[in-house]
């Protein structure tokens, strides 16, 4: 399944099964890990336990899949006022089946985009009151007062229309891609402000991961190296899926990744009994059942 989406075109008398939801979940990891980049495919806000999808990230993803993206764009402006609600769907490549969809909207009347620091005090004074401010902010703990003034919304049409399409494609790949408990989408847009705070309660409300205990990964190591001899999963994936719950230090990250150049030896002990030893006797049992002639 490597590369593609199982679309119903491809198996219309059943549906997925939790070894092709894996598969894909598995894809997903291993793209995270090997192509895309922090800071610029994703990036993780302080406080915040899942990563934020960025627009460069969504691409890889689609590329990935063959997902081809096309947006439906609702025009909801005012004469003062510019604001697009966008759907960007996703169609397969090669089958031409809409894969599933995702919405966005932005306007001109959201914090960043509605105003701007004055040029001088006398294009603020020479401002209507209506469309003028003193924001408040802080900055190393002390008080700041800047003067702002409206921004003209018509100047801005078209970056407020592409960040529309862009939170569209995020939430659309998202959705396709089944990989929301892998990323976030909404915490990058959020004010700066709002951004702490969010991240403040999100880590008193949730305590961290707990580290990875050492004896742990000592007794799943054969396991874990069954299945990456296997080909069952690969060390990324392995890695990703551990992180999912736990901290690792440096040297239990370097024993998974060192597991891709380790040859199998015949007389290797056998997986312990858990949720990995248990998919690997699965894995195996499947492949040993097989037909002559199935792939």
């Amino acid at each position: 399944m490597s590369g593609q989406l199982v679309t119903t075109e491809q198996m219309p008398s059943r549906a997925l099964t939790a070894m092709d939801m894996r598969a894909q979940v598995n894809l997903v990891q291993e793209v995270m890990q090997a192509v895309m980049k922090k800071d610029t495919h994703y990036g993780v806000i302080p406080g915040s336990k899942k990563p934020s999808l960025y627009k460069p990230g969504a691409e890889v993803l689609a590329a990935t899949f063959r997902i081809a993206v096309s947006y439906r764009v609702e025009d909801l402006s005012t004469d003062d006022h510019v604001r697009y609600r966008v759907t960007a769907v996703g169609t397969h490549q090669t089958s031409g089946i809409v894969m599933g969809d995702g919405m966005g909207e932005c306007s001109s009347g959201e914090e960043k985009y509605k105003w701007r620091r004055t040029v001088c005090d006398e294009e603020f004074e020479a401002t209507p009151e209506n469309r003028r401010r003193i924001k408040f902010g802080k900055y190393q703990g002390k008080v700041e007062k800047t003067k702002q003034v409206r921004t003209e919304p018509a100047d801005q049409a078209n970056t407020i229309l592409k960040m529309a399409c862009k939170r569209a494609q995020v939430a659309m790949t998202l959705n396709v891609t089944a990989a929301s408990d892998i990323f976030t989408q909404d915490i990058e847009d959020l004010p700066e402000e709002l951004r702490t705070e969010e991240a403040a309660a999100a880590e008193t409300a949730r305590p961290g991961p707990e580290p990875y205990p050492d004896e742990k990964l000592t007794g799943l190591m054969p396991a874990y190296t069954k299945l990456v001899q296997d080909g069952t999963k690969t060390p990324a994936a392995i890695l990703a899926t551990i992180k999912s719950k736990y901290t690792m230090t440096a040297t239990q990250e370097k024993r998974i990744t060192d597991l891709a150049a380790k040859p199998l030896a015949d007389n290797a002990p056998k997986p312990a009994t858990d949720e990995w030893g248990a998919d690997y006797d699965k894995t195996a049992k499947a492949k040993t059942e097989r037909q002559p002639g199935e792939e």
